[in-house]
């Protein structure tokens, strides 16, 4: 783990600590270590989960998550085609306002 960490606290289900407990003792390391390697392995495979990440690009077309947060999410070169892309909507959405403003 990077010096840079967030204290968290959250309730989970007992079996699944007991499950972390005892795999944190037969690697040798903290169930800290274990939850932190766990959440990372499924953020990493969220990442790479179609629909989720057409979920994820929503949010991010709904500005319900920032540029920063979808990088996190999807990775630099994905996040950067999804901000083309949404400025490609944005421009697409003025043009055709301004042309049904202007039409007779």
């Amino acid at each position: 783990m990077d010096g840079n960490t967030k204290r968290v606290e959250f309730h989970a289900p007992s079996r699944l600590v007991d499950r972390a407990d005892a795999l944190a003792a037969v690697r040798g390391q903290d169930r800290t270590d274990i939850l932190v390697t766990a959440l990372h392995e499924y953020l990493k495979a969220a990442a790479h989960d179609d629909a989720l990440s057409q979920e994820i690009a929503a949010a991010y077309y709904d500005d319900e998550i920032s540029g920063k947060q979808l990088n996190e999410l999807i990775g630099a070169e994905e996040a950067a085609n999804r901000r083309v892309l949404k400025q490609q909507l944005d421009d697409e959405f003025i043009d055709k306002i301004a042309d049904e403003t202007n039409s007779p």
